[in-house]
C-alpha cells in the first residue's frame, strides 16, 4: 500500500498465487472453447443449488459439509473467469456486470439459507447478506471515482468465504450453536460494516 495509507488485509491477498495454480486449468478451458462467461454463469449456477440444497435440508449434515466445497469451487470459477478473460483476449462489458452482479446474486443464494440453517435470527441473516451485497457496491464505487475496484479487507469476499464455510464445518461436526451463532454473525456483520467503510473512503480519495 502507499505510504502513510492505512491497510487491512485480506485473504484476497493471495489471489495471484491462486490464479497462479489455476493457470493450466484457464489454458485449457480457453482452448476447448469455453467462454468466461459461462464459467461465471456456471458459479452462480453452482452457489443456487447449494443454497436450494441448504434450504430443503437444513438440518443435514452432508449438506453443510458441502459449504466449505462448493465454496472453494466458487472462487475458483470466479478466479478463472477473470483470468480467461484477459489472458483469452476476450474482455467485455457484459463480462464485468455478470461478474459482479453474479457474486452479489451468489452470496445471497448461499448465505441466506446457510445462516438460517445455523440458527442465525432471519432479520440478522438478512442483515448480513445486504452488508455483503454493500461492501461490494462499496468496491464498486472506486471504479467511478478513479481508484479503481477496490478489494481493500478486512472483510472482502474470500473472507467471507473462509468464516461461512468454517461455520458449516463446525455445524456439520454437531457441536451446538445456539449459545454463540447470533453473536458470532453480529460480529461478522461488524467486520462487513468495517470493509464498507474502508472501501468508500478509499473510494473516496479518487486515486488507486
Amino acid at each position: 500500500p502507499p505510504a502513510g495509507s492505512f491497510y487491512m488485509a485480506s485473504l484476497y491477498d493471495l489471489k495471484p498465487r491462486f490464479q497462479a495454480l489455476l493457470r493450466p486449468l484457464s489454458r485449457g478451458l480457453l482452448g476447448a472453447g469455453v467462454a468466461p462467461n459461462a464459467v461465471t454463469l456456471a458459479a452462480l449456477a453452482l452457489s443456487a443449488a447449494m443454497g436450494a440444497a441448504l434450504a430443503l435440508w437444513p438440518a443435514s449434515a452432508w449438506a453443510l459439509a458441502a459449504v466449505p466445497l462448493v465454496l472453494l469451487v466458487r472462487m475458483a470459477l470466479n478466479a478463472l473467469d477473470g483470468m480467461m478473460a484477459r489472458e483469452g483476449g476476450q474482455e467485455s462489458k457484459l463480462g464485468l456486470v455478470l461478474n459482479e452482479v453474479g457474486d452479489i446474486l451468489a452470496d445471497g443464494a448461499i448465505y441466506l439459507p446457510l445462516a438460517l440453517a445455523l440458527g442465525v435470527h432471519a432479520l440478522l441473516a438478512a442483515g448480513f447478506v445486504l452488508l455483503a451485497a454493500a461492501s461490494e457496491a462499496a468496491g464498486l464505487a472506486g471504479i467511478a471515482t478513479g481508484a479503481g475496484r477496490r478489494y481493500d479487507g478486512p472483510f472482502g469476499k474470500s473472507d467471507r468465504a473462509a468464516a461461512l464455510g468454517a461455520l458449516a464445518i463446525v455445524a456439520a461436526a454437531g457441536v451446538p450453536l445456539a449459545g454463540w451463532i447470533g453473536w458470532a454473525f453480529a460480529a461478522l456483520c461488524a467486520l462487513a460494516a468495517l470493509t464498507i467503510a474502508n472501501r468508500t473512503t478509499k473510494a473516496a480519495r479518487g486515486r488507486a
